[in-house]
C-alpha cells in the first residue's frame, strides 16, 4: 500500500492561489502538508476551501506520481486517505498504464524534461479524461514551454485541465520534522574539487527547498545564521527570494502579511559542520536507535523475525507514526525504559484479556441468571475485541523491534560505545580506552570503531600528537575500517575549519552510568519487570543539552552572549539595506532579536533524530512559557550515511 503525506496551503496554479494561515496551529507542518495535498487532489470547487466534509463526495480520479513525488506523499497519505479523496488507482509515471478515458487523472511530478514529455505523450493517447498536472515545485518557463507546444502539436490541449506549480518538494516525517530530501548536500557543500557553480546550485536547491515549506507554513519568518560559510550563504539567498516574492504581485504571503494578530517565527539556519559528533556519535534512545541501526525511512521499519533453528528468515515491515500510541510515547525514552514499557503493556494486556474470558463464563447457580449475565458479559466482550486487537499489535511489532535492536546491542556491543562517547563528550579524551575498543575484536564493527574515534578526534580540547593518530588510523585499517573519515575530521580540526568551540556539541539525552546497559535490558526479556526497577533513575537521567538546542533557545529568548551575539540577522519584509545584523539597526533588526515562542530549525548536511529531540526537550523545558519549534535538515542521515559522505571526501581531499 502507498504510506502518502498531504499537504496544506499550497494548491492552484501558480497565479491563481492565495494562503490562508490563522494564529493558531502555525507550526503544524505536517497537517498543512496534509490540506495542500488534499486540495491538490480536488478537481472542483474552490480549491482554498476548508470545508473537510465534502471529501467523500469527490469524483473518482487516478493519480499518477514519480519516484520523488511518492516519497514526499507516503509518509503522509495512506491508501484509505487517498481512496476518501477519490483515488481509486495511484499509479507510477514510469511504467506503462492502460487506458481509462472515462476517468480524470492528477498528475503530482518534479518539474523535469522526461516527465513534461511523459506526460504530452499520455495527452496525446488519450489515457485519462482530463489530465489535472502539478508540480512539486515551479516548473521552468522554458520548460512550460515546451510542453504547450507539444500539446498543440498533438492536437490535446483540451485534455489539459490545469498546469500548477506546488510548494510541496519537502518530505514531512513528523509534526514538526521536514527534511528536504537532499542526501548529498553535505558533499556538494564541502568538496574540495567542487566549482563555484556547483557550490551556487547545491545553495539555490536548498533556498528552494525552504522557500516551499515557508509557503506551506504560511510564514515569513526572521532568519538568524552564524557568519561565514554555508549557513549564511543560504540564509542571505533565502532572504533575497523572499524579498523578490514580497514585492511581486502574486505574493504567496499576502494575506498572513496583513494579520496584525500573527507573530512571525524565527528561522535559525546551521551547517553540519557546527556540531559535527551529534551526526556519528552512537545513540541509546529509541527511535534514534531504530534509525541508526534498522533503517527507519519514511517512518518505516523491517525487521528480522526470530524463528525455530533452521526455519527460513522472514521480514516485517511496520509504519512507526502518529497513530502509534507506544511510538508517540517512548520514541525519545532510553532502550532499557522503552522495554519495561513494553513488557508492561503485554502483562497489562494478558490481565485484561484473563478478565474477558472469566466475565464470559457461564456460572452460578441459577442457570437462568448465569446465562444472563454470561450473555451481557459476552457482548461487552465482543465490544472490546477491536481495541484489545489493536493493542496486541501494537505490543507484538514493538516487541520485535525491540528484539531486533537488542540483538545489534549485543552482537556490537553498542552500550559500550554509547556510554564510552558519552563520557568523552562531558570529561575529555582517554587514548587507553580508546585503543582497547579499536582493538578488541569482540567490540563492534569496523564503522562502529571508525565513529569512535572520529568522536574521540572532536572531543579532544586540542589535536592528539602525530604518533596517536597514526597508532588510531593503524588500528582502524586492522578493524577493517577505512580511514578516510577519520583523515577527513582531522584535518578539519588540524584547519580550524568547524565552528568555533561548537563542532562536537553534546552527546544528548541519556546516561553515563556505568551499569551494564545490556545486562539490564537482558533482564526485562528474562524476569519481571519489578527485580530490576531499583536504580532506574540513576540509568535514565538525562544528559547535556545540544549545542543547536542550546544556541536556538538562547536566540528565541533573546538572551545576550557571546554564542550568538555575532549570529548574522536577516528581515525580508524590513526595508533594503537594513536586513543584516552588524554596525546599525533598524526596526526589523530589534524585532527580529525579541523573545519569540516559535521557531524554525534548519540543518545544512544532514540531520538526526537525536538533534531533533533535543530541540522537541528544549520546547517544553518552561511549561510556563512553551515554544514552538520545527525541525529541518537537507536529509535526515544516519551514522553510516554520514559517516561514508565524510569518507569520500577524505578521499578527495587526498587526492587534491
Amino acid at each position: 500500500g502507498l504510506a502518502s503525506q498531504t499537504c496544506i496551503g499550497t494548491t492552484c496554479t501558480n497565479r491563481e492561489r492565495r494562503i490562508h494561515v490563522p494564529a493558531q496551529g502555525t507550526m503544524d507542518l505536517r497537517e498543512k502538508q496534509i490540506e495542500a495535498f488534499g486540495r491538490m487532489l480536488r478537481l472542483t470547487g474552490d480549491v482554498n476551501s476548508k470545508d473537510k466534509g465534502s471529501v467523500d463526495e469527490e469524483d473518482f480520479k487516478v493519480l499518477v506520481l514519480d519516484s520523488h513525488t511518492r516519497d514526499l506523499v507516503a509518509p503522509l497519505l495512506k491508501v484509505n486517505d487517498l481512496r476518501r479523496h477519490g483515488v481509486t488507482l495511484h499509479l507510477m509515471l514510469e511504467v506503462e498504464r492502460q487506458p481509462i478515458a472515462d476517468v480524470p487523472a492528477v498528475y503530482f511530478l518534479q518539474p523535469t524534461e522526461v516527465h513534461v514529455k511523459r506526460v504530452a505523450k499520455d495527452a496525446a493517447a488519450g489515457l485519462y479524461e482530463a489530465i489535472h498536472l502539478h508540480f512539486s515545485s515551479p516548473v521552468p518557463r522554458p520548460m512550460l514551454e515546451h510542453f504547450a507546444a507539444e500539446a498543440v502539436q498533438n492536437d490535446c490541449v483540451g485534455r489539459i485541465a490545469k498546469v500548477s506549480d506546488q510548494y510541496l518538494d519537502f518530505l514531512t516525517l513528523e509534526k514538526g520534522m521536514f527534511s528536504l530530501a537532499q542526501p548529498r548536500a553535505y558533499v556538494q557543500l564541502n568538496d574540495p574539487t567542487a566549482k563555484d557553480t556547483d557550490v551556487e546550485a547545491a545553495v539555490g536547491t536548498i533556498v528552494s527547498g525552504l522557500f516551499s515549506v515557508l509557503v506551506t507554513m504560511g510564514v515569513v519568518p526572521y532568519i538568524r545564521a552564524p557568519k561565514g560559510g554555508a549557513a549564511e550563504m543560504v540564509a542571505s539567498e533565502l532572504d533575497k527570494r523572499l524579498r523578490d516574492h514580497l514585492v511581486a504581485r502574486n505574493n504567496l504571503f499576502t494575506e498572513t502579511s496583513s494579520s496584525s494578530s500573527f507573530q512571525r517565527p524565527l528561522l535559525c539556519i546551521f551547517d553540519r559542520n557546527f556540531e559535527l559528533a551529534v551526526a556519528m556519535q552512537h545513540v541509546w534512545t529509541y527511535q534514534p536507535l531504530v534509525h541508526d541501526n534498522l533503517g527507519l525511512s519514511l517512518n518505516r521499519v523491517t525487521v528480522h523475525l526470530d524463528h525455530a533453528p533452521g526455519a527460513p528468515v522472514s521480514k516485517k515491515t511496520y509504519e512507526l507514526e502518529q497513530s502509534d500510541p507506544f511510538w508517540v510515547a517512548n520514541a525519545n525514552a532510553a532502550f532499557p525504559k522503552v522495554a519495561e514499557e513494553a513488557e508492561g503493556g503485554l502483562q497489562k494486556y494478558k490481565a485484561d484479556v484473563a478478565e474477558v474470558n472469566r466475565k464470559t463464563d457461564i456460572g452460578g447457580d441459577d442457570e437462568t441468571d448465569g446465562l444472563l449475565g454470561s450473555t451481557q458479559n459476552l457482548v461487552s466482550a465482543v465490544n472490546s475485541l477491536p481495541e484489545l486487537t489493536e493493542r496486541k499489535r501494537v505490543i507484538d511489532k514493538h516487541t520485535n523491534i525491540l528484539h531486533s535492536l537488542l540483538a545489534s546491542i549485543k552482537t556490537r556491543a553498542l552500550d559500550v560505545f554509547y556510554q564510552v562517547e558519552e563520557e568523552m563528550m562531558t570529561s575529555g579524551c582517554d587514548k587507553t580506552q580508546l585503543m582497547s575498543i579499536l582493538n578488541d575484536q569482540s567490540k563492534g564493527n569496523a564503522m562502529d570503531k571508525t565513529r569512535l574515534a572520529m568522536v574521540y578526534l572532536i572531543a579532544c580540547e586540542t589535536l592528539p600528537p602525530q604518533a596517536d593518530l597514526d597508532a588510531i588510523e593503524e588500528a582502524l585499517k586492522m578493524a577493517g575500517g577505512d580511514p578516510a573519515s577519520f583523515t577527513y575530521v582531522k584535518r578539519m580540526r588540524s584547519l580550524n575549519l568547524a565552528s568555533q568551540g561548537a563542532v562536537g556539541g553534546g552527546a544528548g539525552a541519556g546516561a553515563s552510568s556505568q551499569s551494564n546497559l545490556v545486562d539490564w535490558a537482558d533482564k526485562l526479556y528474562n524476569q519481571g519487570v519489578s527485580a530490576v526497577t531499583k536504580g532506574v533513575k540513576n540509568l535514565l537521567s538525562t544528559g547535556r543539552q545540544l549545542a543547536v538546542a542550546r544556541v536556538m533557545e538562547t536566540l528565541m529568548e533573546a538572551k545576550p552572549g557571546p554564542e550568538t551575539d555575532g549570529y548574522a540577522l536577516f528581515d525580508p519584509k524590513a526595508s533594503k539595506g537594513s536586513s543584516m545584523s552588524g554596525p546599525g539597526s533598524g526596526d526589523g533588526a530589534a524585532k527580529g532579536r525579541a523573545p519569540m515562542k516559535d521557531g524554525i530549525v534548519f540543518m545544512i548536511g544532514g540531520g538526526n533524530y537525536l538533534e531533533y529531540h533535543s530541540l522537541m526537550d528544549m520546547a517544553v523545558r518552561n511549561p510556563v512559557a512553551p515554544k514552538s519549534i520545527v525541525y529541518g535538515s537537507t536529509d535526515v542521515l544516519s551514522a553510516t550515511s554520514f559517516v561514508e559522505q565524510l569518507a569520500e571526501l577524505g578521499r578527495k581531499m587526498s587526492a587534491k
